[in-house]
């Protein structure tokens, strides 16, 4: 009953299970090779075209903007919310600007600290340069 395989289970393999996950494809030639360093999705062309740089640990490009006018912005002027519209954050910027006087400067200082610590970003997602 061994259908001309040698014994010990050797043989074809047995048809797949309709409960079975599908089975990956793999790409011809292997698995090709790694991607660039750098951001996912920036064109390499643009990789050496930055003009503040980029992030050593995320590859993201810096923004044109700087954290510490952003943050000197937020001090000084923070319940007005000029920090935020200076990084593009027009609606935090409108909502400091309302309610910032409600949590009495709080709110501007804490984001005035992210601001130097560089938690935050511009309105494209960028880091916000030295």
């Amino acid at each position: 009953m061994n259908n001309g395989y040698p014994p010990g289970g050797y043989g074809p393999p047995p048809p797949p299970s309709p409960y079975a996950p599908p089975q990956q494809m793999q790409p011809p030639g292997g698995f090709g090779a790694p991607p660039p360093f750098g951001a996912p999705g920036l064109p390499l062309a643009t990789m050496g075209q930055t003009p503040w740089g980029i992030d050593p640990v995320t590859g993201i490009p810096f923004s044109d903007k700087s954290r510490v006018v952003a943050g000197l912005l937020q001090i000084f002027f923070g319940l007005f919310g000029v920090g935020r519209f200076y990084t593009g954050h027009i609606g935090l910027g409108v909502c400091q600007f309302l309610f910032g006087w409600l949590t009495c400067g709080i709110w501007p200082m804490v984001d005035a600290i992210l601001m130097f610590a560089g938690k935050v970003t511009d309105s494209e997602g960028r880091p916000l340069r030295e």
